[in-house]
């Protein structure tokens, strides 16, 4: 593996910018199920159940919004959904802490509906600055970005919650989100490449079609397994009586993630994402196998987290490659509405096999359902692998068209 593919990416005009606003405007954004969580279960005294309906609230409006907003992206660009976006972020935020609890429920549904498109619009925007031979090694740093604000922004909120209340914690994720909404503002990415400009429409039947449901299938798949894990993981630790070891044990299983995303973009070329997760899902069926303690815990999370990031990137520059410019918008906005079912169905299913069975067979389970998913998808995959050309249509209202 050679560096040199990372220093022609990042010595191109603004990347370096852009993925540093990037990762600073993922933790806000990663810390805002936690917020929520804790305010409901700490702030307002309720139980669990209240507060995952709170956050279910909140997903189903991130998994409408997502193509909307990235839809409208590639119809008015990208200051104009921050500037709606950022605005609802704010009054939400700001108002959260004196809603009643029957008003939350409503009100983070509309703030998922209306949540600001930073990782999607970020790596459309990659995807723009990039030329097309250096999108391996783009998307893996984006990749590792993502990876570090996850470690940053829940862990993050919950110091904050712990420290100085959920109200404060609140109002400072509102700051975070409004911050993070003006630098992007300020910043402008362009969102397609130099020549790719077109005022035409791009009608959706030249691109969307069952090569790119495999790939939003098997983006689904991998948030499926990597949530699962991540709450076995729990599970294990919790019934080992080494619940103190959860937060390392997680930080080093999102450290290899982060070494398998450097790795793979210093390669001389990538892999099919479907073979990175069904690989990742074949390394996570027996990681649930090991005894002797939380350390073996970590050696057997090796395997599997280093495709986590691999995995990731290599479903997003298939995307790219496969979208026509004028759609990206709306085709990564589908690919982080894939990403949220694939983490929300994690929830019920593993906690179903862990009250039932443990957490050794959720790994089991997990890796195996994955799997099958990922062999499902492959007689598709030819499809998704050739490119789709830009079918134009006729200018119509946007809000006709949504």
């Amino acid at each position: 593996m050679a560096l040199e593919p990372y220093r022609r990416v990042l010595a191109l005009p603004g990347v370096r910018v852009l993925l540093l606003v990037g990762m600073l405007a993922r933790i806000p954004l990663t810390g805002t199920g936690i917020t929520l969580t804790l305010h409901v279960v700490n702030g307002l005294g309720m139980g669990f159940l209240q507060a995952g309906l709170i956050g279910t609230g909140n997903l189903i409006g991130a998994a409408i919004g997502s193509p909307l907003a990235g839809r409208f992206v590639d119809r008015r660009g990208l200051r104009p959904v921050l500037a709606v976006t950022t605005a609802v972020q704010f009054v939400f935020w700001c108002s959260a802490p004196l809603l009643p609890y029957e008003a939350l429920i409503p009100g983070a549904l509309v703030a998922g509906l209306f949540s600001q498109p930073v990782f999607g619009a970020l790596r459309q925007c990659l995807g723009a600055m990039v030329p097309a031979e250096r999108h391996q090694s783009a998307f893996a740093l984006d990749s590792m970005a993502v990876e570090l604000s996850y470690m940053v922004g829940p862990a993050l909120a919950v110091a904050l919650s712990t420290g100085f209340g959920t109200t404060v914690t609140m109002y400072a994720v509102g700051v975070g989100l409004v911050g993070t909404g003006v630098a992007l503002y300020a910043l402008n990415p362009p969102t397609q490449s130099p020549g790719e400009e077109t005022p035409e429409r791009v009608s959706r039947r030249s691109w969307f079609g069952p090569g790119l449901l495999t790939l939003f299938g098997v983006a689904s798949s991998l948030t499926f397994v990597l949530t699962t894990t991540e709450l076995s993981v729990v599970a294990m630790l919790k019934a080992g009586a080494a619940t103190q070891w959860t937060g390392l044990v997680i930080g080093l299983w999102c450290g290899y993630s982060l070494i398998g995303g450097f790795v793979y973009g210093g390669l001389p070329r990538g892999f099919s994402p479907l073979l990175l997760t069904g690989v990742m899902c074949v390394f996570t069926v027996p990681i649930g196998l090991v005894g002797g303690g939380w350390w073996w815990l970590c050696l057997a999370l090796l395997p599997a987290g280093l495709l986590c990031a691999p995995a990731m990137s290599a479903t997003v520059a298939a995307i790219q490659g496969r979208v026509p410019a004028g759609a990206r918008g709306e085709a990564m906005g589908l690919h982080g509405t894939a990403l949220l079912i694939g983490g929300a169905c994690a929830g019920p299913a593993a906690g179903a096999v862990v009250d039932a069975h443990g957490p050794v067979w959720a790994f089991a389970a997990a890796g195996s359902l994955g799997l099958v998913l990922v062999l499902i998808a492959f007689p598709f995959w030819r499809d998704a692998r050739r490119p789709a050309t830009a079918e134009p249509v006729s200018a119509e209202p946007v809000s006709a068209s949504l």
